[in-house]
């Protein structure tokens, strides 16, 4: 049997026995009690009993144990053209006087802090400083509009929020001050304190009573140690796209997460304590809590903090420029930022007299990567190119091919194979378990593995009716999948209305709300539709009122506003396409997944539910219009 297989093997079969190991490679204040276990609300839960502290692993016990004056965390900015870099120990110092500023505005443990921040290193020292002194830090990405902000205001109920006056996107100032004070407005909870790192290029308009200047409070703050915490405590609340418009609380504990993390870096990764990782992503998502902040510090790895763009930044060999100056080891990214460098350097002539001979791996994931990018970037890097499938509810991969136990041939539109701990079937509706090639919905058996969320944040109802109720004793995780002969998986897809625009899960839900709101509007609906560059890119429909006179391009300029004020500039919303009707199931629902398969030009079946099969050609005449 194949070292992946063995591994594998034994986690599936004896999963307390391969988790109890695992948890064993990190240093507990007192070693879990029971290993796997259930909570009040019959869900299961990993390390019950155990003691630890996160910041503590991540910091601390490499200053203790001679990693001291190892660089931590490099700060590269080419936006602000600026470097930093920190040492463990003056990264730990930096988090201890943060925990301290958190812990002078009243912050204890299990209160929420929100930060709302850009990508700079007092954004790690903020994480960390919370985790530190066990407040639950919920991150929410620089620049996200007010209302989103403010939702998760209301549902987290943070006591502190913590942001910066501003970010930077290539060359665009994007001042967050005004976005934060609208939020407050609308939210209903109300925020005792907002503290402010003012940045150079930009500076905040600060309110009298409420706001606080961050540097001024750290010079008249102590340092403040690390607390024990439970291995079930949450450490962290990250928000995810739900279909129904509102976000999902997605919560991380500590326990499990610092031993998945740990795993993760050694056996997914295959990197060693002292080299140099290098996750290319935003602190705002999960790749960037799990693989910027957390697993690189755990495992005592140099972690790269990059403030900027794969282009533009100033060029689409940015990339290259930071792998040789930082001799990275490891690299992590979304084939989106890959697909930018190749529309604008196709021959990689930026590349050309860069040494990156210390890149070893190169990992994908964010949404499949296509054959092309693929087999572009084995040819200009000549090392392994890895996609591999995960989740902001796993936090860490699930499908991969586990370079660090035994390096699998790469078959072109597969993540490869389960992870250990990830027992995969690929099933019908029924729930039946599919044969190789057989296109069906992605489930895991239930319990996952340790690091996964144990919950949603103060709703249990809408975690097991989400994840768990569909397919009894397995997670579902809303993808579509198949199996080929040997075992691989390839992912097909989302099952629901999520759409995957640049790696960024977004709810169509959520963007035909704010179409919805247009007094012209009076029914839409929102799909995903293939796109080169974005993986996916979101497509409106309209049905007008009667009686509107607005030109079809007026309109979509004023929908096109709407949704970037709403939702935000992420989703990438830029075409609404007026329409007589939309196809619709004799119960009302309409049929977004057969408006895919005709904007993607792909196979469907004629439903024997839709009301009008006349309404379809309509619709295709509609898309040919679009493509030219």
């Amino acid at each position: 049997m194949s070292p992946y297989h063995d591994l594998y093997r034994q986690s599936i079969q004896d999963p307390e026995g391969f988790w109890k190991a695992q948890a064993e490679q990190i240093s507990w204040f007192s070693f879990p009690e029971t290993i796997l276990s259930k909570d009040e609300n019959d869900l299961y839960r990993w390390y019950r009993g155990g003691k630890l502290n996160t910041s503590y692993l991540a910091l601390d016990y490499h200053v203790e144990n001679g990693r001291g004056e190892q660089p931590a965390l490099i700060y590269d900015s080419p936006v602000t053209n600026s470097r930093r870099s920190y040492t463990y120990r003056q990264l730990r110092d930096e988090v201890a006087l943060v925990a301290g500023m958190l812990r002078s505005l009243g912050v204890e443990k299990g209160d929420r802090v929100i930060i709302y921040m850009p990508m700079i290193p007092e954004t790690v020292f903020a994480m960390l400083a919370c985790a530190r002194i066990g407040a639950i830090h919920s991150v929410v990405f620089g620049g996200f509009a007010a209302r989103e902000l403010a939702i998760r205001i209301d549902d987290a109920q943070p006591k502190v929020l913590l942001t910066a006056s501003g970010g930077m996107e290539i060359s665009k100032i994007i001042p967050y001050k005004p976005l934060v004070d609208q939020a407050l407005r609308e939210a209903k909870h109300p925020v005792e304190k907002v503290v402010v790192f003012q940045r150079d290029f930009v500076q905040a308009d600060m309110q009298d009573g409420r706001d606080l200047d961050w540097m001024a409070l750290r010079e008249t703050t102590a340092p403040a140690s690390y607390v024990e915490l439970d291995a079930t405590d949450p450490l962290y609340i990250i928000y995810t796209s739900g279909t129904t418009g509102k976000p999902k609380g997605v919560v991380r504990d500590n326990g499990g997460h610092a031993v998945a993390m740990k795993f993760s870096m050694q056996h997914i990764y295959g990197i060693e304590p002292g080299e140099v990782y290098w996750a290319a992503s935003d602190v705002g998502w999960v790749v960037g809590h799990s693989y910027i902040v957390y697993a690189p510090l755990l495992h005592g790895c140099t972690t790269i903090l990059f403030e900027g763009k794969p282009i533009k930044t100033p060029d689409a060999g940015t990339f290259w420029r930071v792998i040789e100056e930082h001799g990275v080891n490891v690299f992590f990214t979304a084939p989106t930022a890959f697909r930018a460098i190749v529309k604008e350097d196709p021959g990689a002539k930026l590349k050309a007299g860069r040494d990156l001979s210390s890149l070893r791996y190169l990992f994908l994931a964010g949404e499949r990567c296509d054959v092309s990018t693929l087999h572009w970037l084995e040819e200009k890097l000549g090392i392994p190119v890895i996609d591999h499938w995960w989740q902001t509810e796993s936090g860490w991969p699930m499908i991969a091919n586990m370079a660090g136990v035994e390096l699998l041939p790469v078959k072109p539109g597969s993540a490869a194979k389960p992870v250990c701990g990830y027992d995969c079937r690929v099933v019908n509706e029924k729930g039946q378990e599919l044969g190789p090639n057989e296109e069906g919905a992605l489930i895991i058996r239930y319990p996952l593995p340790p690091g996964t969320l144990p919950n949603l944040w103060q709703d249990t109802d809408r975690f097991v009716g989400s994840y768990l109720r569909l397919f009894p004793g397995y997670y579902f995780s809303g993808d579509g999948a198949y199996r080929d002969d040997d075992g691989y998986i390839f992912i097909t897809g989302r099952m629901d209305d999520i759409i995957n625009v640049a790696g960024h899960r977004l709810s169509t839900a959520a963007m035909e709300e704010v179409i919805a709101a247009h007094p012209a509007v009076a029914e839409c609906a929102v799909i995903g539709v293939d796109d080169q560059m974005k993986g996916q890119i979101p497509l409106g429909f309209v049905v007008l009122k009667d009686g509107f006179d607005l030109t079809e391009e007026a309109l979509e300029q004023e929908l096109i506003q709407m949704v970037r004020k709403e939702v935000g500039p992420v989703a990438a919303f830029k075409r609404a396409i007026v329409v007589k009707r939309l196809p619709k199931t004799r119960s009302g629902k309409i049929l977004r997944k057969i408006m895919r398969a005709i904007a993607d030009d792909k196979p469907f079946n004629f439903p024997s539910t839709i009301e009008d099969a006349t309404v379809l050609p309509e619709i295709e005449q509609v898309m040919k219009k679009v493509a030219r």
